[in-house]
């Protein structure tokens, strides 16, 4: 963007010297090619707030210099490394530090319980002293051989001395001795490709109502889903948003972006008369859970009503919900009502967990509780803190700011029910999520349901309450959030208000919070698309306190974040579509699909210098799709329309008739694509155009091939429009057919539109 203030262009420059050494130690880029392909330098301070976010003082010169010095201290010292991750089939070496001379022992206890004592040394040097402190560096290799898998590398040093005489020690023995430890976790070298193509339905799945749900599309519904475009149409996957967990309490923020946990599921998406022990409730309680059912069903009406709710950040390409404005057409019609929905299923849920469980079920509880540990312990117990004290855990009292303290032990006892409750609820849903992959497959879907996991998580949420703390490893920085630069889309960059991975801390955590993430999603996914995989490289820091585009790049261990990715697909034997989208080094691509991750083709972006890119030049291992839930949908693009509601919202970066003559342009080269390829007829309407799309989709060689639900339906109203907040009802629109009349479940397996979409998926 242009800077204009004289504050601004004073700050312009490039880092140098010692602060740019310290940066470049903890992985802080001070330069990066911009969207117009030149290099913006971060300001010094911008680079120095960034360090303070990591943890490093860096304010003075001074500090900065006992920074540098501490940082190789620390690297000296260290026995081991934190972590090693590595790739199958790679002899990777490491580094050990010990006092000169010093004997050495070193082995590897495998995950399978097998002890490798092959470690060959490739090299010994003796670097200069540092305070006075020699230390003797060598580098030795793991054996290729290792299984995939995690093991644990351990390190003896035995010192000799002389031992003075008469001491009852003998001259030579051994007296000193260390020891250490670092996970190791041999990865994957390449992913298997997805079985064979396969296309299936994107939705998300909130927005997908049946007769039977209960004010929002639910797990039971994604079953349904799944078994009928399966079986009727041949489709291989379902694709649906993150399914991860909101805050308990109203207001409930609308994006499912910006969730309190990835870790674990909202049990907003649980279908209640689902639960086995929903059929001992007391006729009274039938009543009463079906009277809070109905009561969901009175769906929000743009004419009269407005979307309530309190949005205090933004996810990527996420506007909230509060205070929506009435944008016409384009918005109006039936709203979801998430915190009507929220307040009626916690209520009939608590009747359901008072009913006694057999002694089967029990005991599946009892192992599920097992399994989760400390990690579902620790959220259950937010969800009740939230409920008593309110949903921003910073403003709760200093005692319970700590979930491992003393404060929160015994609130914990005190609110052992409502714990139990929301553990519950947890296993509930998982049941549920199983149930619908289980259909999926069943059906014959080689996939199933593809799960989306999401940026990072909200900064009030249980998530940055346990894992910002000493005992989460503080693997959180809560100092920062991640975001975006300026780019064409933005001139002034984003800020998704979420706390990013601290690099240095989650490796020292030897990346357990992140692989334990990585287990749960993938438990009941046939595949996961990673949301903004770009940032498993380099994420873009926004100190507190600063403007989005006020930040810096920060560089992660991409084979340890990928690697580890890459390991946890392999064994839940499912596959990863990364999008990577935006702003792209040009290696990243490679690299990903050197890993054998697939990558995102959207068509309207499929285009080079002569215009749209024939489909059959398009990369092979992609999920192609013709929109998505950030663009438009694709009746709305064909008509223009949604310029229409870019200027109507001052979204536009140019004037209007320019950025319609624009995307005129744009559409009319597809357009001319369609017809010189003999899809297109002269005088096609809507719904063919929209199906020739489709199939050229079809002729591009991707292994995955998305429709966007809506598009089936007509529907053309944007689900999410990036840039928004106030302006647009994002995430909150049921899907609707092209009057805008909402479209359930049933009527879509009905649908002749729909049907005949997915005809043309058929053929591929």
């Amino acid at each position: 963007m242009e800077r204009t203030s004289t504050e601004d262009k004073a700050a312009v420059g490039a880092v140098t010297g010692d602060l740019a050494r310290l940066a470049g130690a903890y992985g802080v880029a001070t330069e990066h090619h911009g969207w117009r392909g030149d290099v913006v330098h971060a300001d010094e301070a911008t680079v120095r707030a960034v360090l303070a976010a990591l943890g490093v003082d860096a304010e003075t010169p001074e500090a900065v210099r006992a920074a540098l010095a501490e940082h190789e201290l620390t690297r000296r010292q260290r026995l081991l490394p934190p972590v090693i991750v590595t790739r199958s089939g790679r002899a990777e070496t490491f580094s050990v530090h010990t006092d000169p001379g010093a004997r050495l022992e070193l082995w590897i206890e495998q995950e399978d319980g097998g002890v490798r004592r092959d470690l060959a040394e490739r090299s010994r040097h003796l670097p200069p002293a540092a305070d006075g402190q020699a230390v003797q560096e060598r580098a030795y290799a793991l054996p290729v051989d290792l299984p995939l898998g995690w093991h644990t590398l351990h390190a003896r040093v035995l010192s000799t001395a002389d031992t003075p005489q008469g001491s009852g020690g003998v001259p030579g023995a051994r007296t000193d001795e260390r020891h250490a430890t670092a996970p190791v976790a041999v990865t994957p070298a390449r992913l298997a490709p997805p079985p064979g193509r396969s296309w299936g339905f994107m939705v998300q799945l909130y927005s997908l109502l049946s007769r039977r749900s209960w004010g929002i599309g639910d797990l039971v519904d994604l079953a349904d889903l799944a078994g009928w475009s399966a079986r009727r149409h041949g489709a291989g996957f379902v694709l649906v948003n993150p399914l991860h967990a909101a805050s308990p309490v109203a207001p409930v923020e609308p994006s499912p972006y910006l969730p309190v946990s990835r870790r674990f599921t909202d049990p907003m998406y649980v279908r209640v008369e689902a639960v086995p022990e929903y059929a001992y409730l007391s006729p009274v309680e039938h009543a009463v859970a079906e009277e809070l059912r109905l009561r969901t069903g009175d769906l929000e009406n743009a004419a009269t009503d407005t979307a309530t709710g309190t949005t205090t950040a933004t996810a990527p390409g996420d506007g909230g919900a509060a205070d929506i404005a009435d944008t016409g057409a384009r918005g109006s019609g039936e709203r979801l009502d998430r915190d009507r929905v929220r307040t009626a299923k916690r209520e009939a849920l608590a009747m359901v967990h008072r009913v006694p469980r057999s002694p089967g079920r029990e005991a599946a509880y009892r192992a599920f509780l097992a399994a989760e540990g400390r990690w579902l312990d620790d959220h259950a117990t937010w969800c009740a803190l939230v409920e008593e004290y309110g949903p921003n855990w910073h403003d709760w009292p200093a005692e319970l700011h700590d979930p491992d303290g003393p404060g929160v032990r015994a609130a914990r006892r005190r609110l052992s029910a409502a714990v139990d409750f929301h553990r519950w609820c947890q296993w509930i849903a998982d049941e549920q999520l199983a149930d619908a992959q289980r259909t999926a497959r069943d059906a014959g879907m080689p996939l199933g349901v593809v799960h989306d996991l999401a940026v990072g998580v909200h900064p009030d949420g249980s998530d940055a309450w346990i894992l910002g703390s000493a005992r989460g490893g503080e693997v959180l920085a809560l100092g920062a959030s991640g975001g975006a630069p300026p780019d064409a889309m933005n001139a002034f960059g984003q800020d998704w208000s979420q706390p990013p991975w601290h690099p240095v801390r989650l490796a020292e955590a030897g990346y357990a919070p992140y692989r334990e993430l990585l287990r749960a999603v993938f438990r009941n996914a046939g595949a996961v698309r990673v949301d903004h995989i770009l940032g498993l490289f380099r994420f873009w820091w926004i100190p507190r306190g600063n403007r989005p585009d006020r930040g810096a790049y920060v560089r992660y261990d991409h084979e340890a974040m990928v690697g580890i990715l890459a390991l946890e697909a392999h064994r839940a034997g499912a596959v990863v579509v990364g999008e990577d989208l935006g702003t792209v080094e040009p290696w990243v691509r490679d690299y990903l699909r050197e890993r054998g991750i697939l990558g995102t083709s959207v068509l309207w972006f499929e285009q080079n210098e002569a215009g749209p890119m024939p489909p059959e030049e398009w990369r092979a291992l992609s999920l192609a799709t013709v929109t998505t839930h950030d663009l438009p949908p694709t009746a709305a693009r064909l008509g223009g329309e949604h310029v229409d509601l870019w200027a109507e919202l001052g979204l536009l970066a140019t004037d209007a008739d320019t950025a319609r003559a624009d995307a005129d342009r744009d559409r009319d080269a597809w357009l001319d694509l369609l017809r010189s390829r003999g899809l297109l007829r002269p005088g096609a309407g809507e719904r063919e155009t929209v199906e020739a799309l489709h199939r050229l989709l079809v002729r591009a060689p991707c292994r995955m091939l998305g429709v966007w639900l809506p598009d089936a339906v007509g529907d053309r109203r944007p689900q999410n429009l990036p840039g928004t907040s106030r302006e647009y009802p994002n995430w909150l629109l049921p899907v609707a057919d092209s009057a805008g009349r909402k479209v359930l479940l049933e009527d879509l397996t009905a649908s002749a539109r729909a049907s005949s979409l997915a005809r043309v998926l058929r053929g591929l």
